[in-house]
């Protein structure tokens, strides 16, 4: 293998040759260099002398930095065996080996082949020089232009992601708005139904006749048409006590314009006028004038048009009552077994809410009045008691009027047992909805109606107007049995009823030795002179003084009254 190192050449003091380089192929380029003189050197600290390089090198690496290089030192070894002295050049007669090996300079006789390489240095592609003075080459500046380049929309793979997210974002944008749309449109809606349901509720109450400032007391013209234009079916029930001797009557009414039921209670001593033309009490009339008489007087008063009459018996409650299976009633008061014959014997009805009342029950608290009360407790004991018959029978007409028949009475030729029933089950259905009251109308002392009170009643619900009789056609009486007998007082009403004037009961007192016969004004003392006559009693006991309520003479029946034998 030829090393291209000449020995010979080197040791006889041949010119020498350095490395300038490598070519394309890997190979060292040399080139020659003519001997020179020594010249002494000068050692700078601090570098700031120059050398003289030979002129015949042509080849001057910091040309461009204005300084010299240090001079070489051809006598060093280079312990790293990289070619170049401590100067940062190589060293005269040798060569670089690219794999670390260092060669002799190439002989004098291969001075052809260094000849052409040092011709070829404008090829070197690098060229080593000393670390510490070598500057990176500036990047030359290029000029570019906007059609050197092409630009390519690439697929992204989250684009399709993107897309899919924005789209949704709009569409949950576009949900909301179509949802407070309709939000919108639903409010809106529901104001128009409330404010027509408003409207219809206002004008149902005004036609029912039931708006604040339009109530029962109302005189106002518009309220009682509206009142008295109402479909109405009436019929009257008249409650009579086979062992007690008493009555108690009630309308029934199923106003089926307003679809509300109501029982109105009518007390005993309401002033009818009797067929005669005279002034008689309720209680009276259905004693005397019986059914139809009663019924025609009621129509006078009240205005109404009632289309029949149910009698109804108390052994025929006892019997609807079980029929029906029992009652729930809210009792006022305890009620004793009327079949008792030893005293503490345990009430038949109990006070409290909900009791429960067979058919026997219920009649004893229908009928039940303690001593010393008014007939107008027992008559709202009645009206529970109809009431609470009215939620338990069946609300369908054929049941109903299966339920009538079963009981097997004989009812008044202007009522029907189909009629009846139907009737009845109507007034069921609306109990049971909660649409059914119980209202009593009240009376004054004498039995007249006042236009503030009676009237709103007869007007509101039964759609008539009052009318009771002409005070002037009778004088009115009020009674007060004191004689400790209780027959006593229906006695005295019997004949004040005979003699032409009309009975007020006045309720019974303590009793008392003798008998008071009390008048106003001097205008009244005929007429108490006269009712003390018809009384049988003593002149004497005529009194001026306090008459009780509205009545024209007033009453004390003391244990010196003594019957008539008739």
């Amino acid at each position: 293998m030829n090393d291209r190192y000449d020995a010979g050449a080197a040791n006889h003091g041949a010119d020498q040759y350095e490395l300038v380089g490598y070519d394309e192929y890997g190979q060292p380029v040399y080139r020659q260099v003519r001997p020179q003189q020594s010249q002494q050197q000068t050692y700078d600290p601090y570098a700031q002398q120059t050398q003289q390089y030979d002129q015949g090198y042509g080849y001057d690496p910091y040309a461009q930095q204005g300084t010299q290089p240090p001079a070489y030192d051809y006598g060093a070894y280079d312990p790293y065996a990289t070619g170049s002295h401590q100067g940062g050049g190589p060293a005269p007669g040798t060569a670089h080996d690219p794999y670390g090996r260092t060669t002799a300079a190439e002989a004098p006789g291969r001075q052809p082949h260094a000849e052409q390489a040092a011709q070829q240095t404008a090829h070197i592609p690098q060229q080593a020089g000393p670390a510490h003075d070598q500057e990176a080459p500036a990047e030359p500046q290029r000029e570019y232009h906007t059609e050197q380049f092409a630009f390519v929309e690439e697929p992204d793979a989250n684009s399709e992601d993107v897309i899919d997210w924005l789209k949704f974002t709009e569409n949950r944008t576009e949900r909301r708005e179509e949802a407070r749309r309709r939000s919108r449109s639903r409010i809106v809606a529901l104001a128009v139904v409330f404010a027509l349901v408003a409207a219809g509720g206002v004008g149902y109450l005004w036609y029912a006749g039931k708006l604040p400032g339009l109530s029962s007391d109302s005189s106002a013209t518009g309220t009682a048409t509206a009142a008295g234009a109402q479909k109405r079916d009436v019929i009257v029930v008249h409650l009579h006590d086979i062992k007690g001797d008493g009555t108690a009557t009630a309308l029934l009414v199923d106003n089926t314009t307003t679809q509300r039921g109501t029982t109105v209670l009518l007390p005993n001593s309401l002033a009818l006028t009797s067929d005669d033309g005279t002034t008689t009490t309720l209680a009276k009339s259905v004693e005397d004038d019986g059914s139809d008489g009663t019924r025609d007087a009621l129509d006078t008063v009240l205005g109404t048009d009632i289309e029949g009459t149910w009698r109804l018996d108390t052994p025929y409650l006892q019997n609807l009552v079980d029929l029906v299976g029992n009652i729930d009633v809210d009792t006022d008061t305890d009620v004793p077994d009327p079949t008792a014959k030893k005293k503490g014997t345990a009430p038949l009805v109990n006070k409290g809410r909900d009791q429960t009342l067979s058919g026997k029950m219920a009649v004893a608290y229908a009928t039940y009045r303690a001593p010393g009360e008014a007939q107008d407790a027992q008559l709202k004991r009645f009206g529970q008691v109809l009431q609470s018959v009215l939620r338990k029978l069946s609300s369908d007409p054929q049941a109903a009027t299966t339920t009538i028949q079963t009981l097997q009475q004989i009812l008044d030729p202007s009522l029907t047992d189909k009629d009846l029933g139907t009737f009845l089950a109507g007034l069921s259905d609306l109990a049971k909805g909660g649409d059914y009251k119980t209202d009593l109308l009240p009376v004054r002392s004498d039995g007249t109606l006042s236009a503030q009170t009676g009237a709103g009643i007869v007007r509101n619900v039964l759609g008539g107007t009052a009318k009771s009789p002409d005070k002037d056609a009778a004088v009115s009486v009020s009674v007060q049995n004191a004689t400790g007998v209780e027959d006593n007082t229906e006695k005295a009403r019997v004949v004040l009823l005979n003699g032409g004037f009309t009975f007020l009961e006045g309720g019974t007192g303590t009793a008392r030795a003798t008998s008071q016969v009390v008048y106003a004004d001097a205008a009244g003392k005929a007429n108490a002179a006269e009712v003390a006559k018809t009384l049988g009693l003593p002149a004497g006991s005529v009194t001026k003084g306090k008459v009780s309520g509205s009545a024209d003479v007033s009453v004390v029946l003391g244990q010196d009254y003594k019957p008539s034998s008739d």
